[in-house]
Order: C-alpha cells, then structure tokens, then sequence
C-alpha cells in the first residue's frame, strides 16, 4: 500500500506563491505516475499536474500551465508543486495522487488526504 501526505497549503493573496509537497511512503511502482488533482465547491475534482516515479518530463494542465511546476526528489520519495500568480479561480483542495496513470481521476489508485489553497483578492 502506498501513503501520501500533502503539506504546505493555505492563505495567498492573488498574485502570491505556495508550494506544496506530497511524501510518499509504503511500496511505489517504478511504472506510476504521481502528482496532483485539485477540487473547487461544486466542481469535479480536475487534473492538475503529474510525472512518472521514472520520468523526467511532467504533465501540466493547460489551465495552469505556465504558473505551476512539478518537480520530484526519488531520494525523498516527495514531489512539489511551486505554485506562481496564483488566482481566486485556484481556490481548492489540492490532492496528492499515484496510479498507473492518473490524467483521469479514474486511475488513481492512491489518495492524499487533500490541503486547502485559498487565494483572495
């Protein structure tokens, strides 16, 4: 079994940064994906961003491309997302996720508890 812990979520002007982490311990799969899905009141829960355990090059969702960043430590079993200009719209619980692949809510085999981004005008 797999756990993922977020931390770093929070309070941010519009226009501001976070940074958000997601640990992953138990057994991980060389062939999965890990990254992150967010969820706004009354919305679905939508992709925002993930990467292979064994890749380099992550995928970023177009509605957050250019402002978001994925990066990963094997070492550490950890991979962040540096939020930059953050917007109202933003606002979510950010959840960590792993799965085979996990472009689709539908392959995600393990969740994070989820962290609260809030972002105010």
């Amino acid at each position: 079994q797999v756990r993922l812990v977020e931390s770093g979520g929070g309070l941010v002007q519009a226009g501001g940064s976070l940074r958000l982490s997601c640990a992953a311990s138990g057994r991980t799969f060389i062939n999965y994906s890990i990254g992150w899905f967010r969820q706004a009141p009354g919305k679905e829960r939508e992709f925002v961003a993930a990467i292979r355990w064994t890749g380099s090059v992550p995928y970023v969702a177009d509605s957050v491309k250019g402002r978001f960043a994925l990066s990963r430590d094997n070492a550490k079993n950890t991979v962040y997302l540096q939020m930059n200009s953050l917007k109202p719209e933003d606002t979510a619980v950010y959840y960590c996720a792993t799965g085979a692949t996990i472009l689709s809510s539908d392959d995600v085999d393990f969740w994070g508890q989820g962290t609260q981004v809030t972002v105010y005008s």
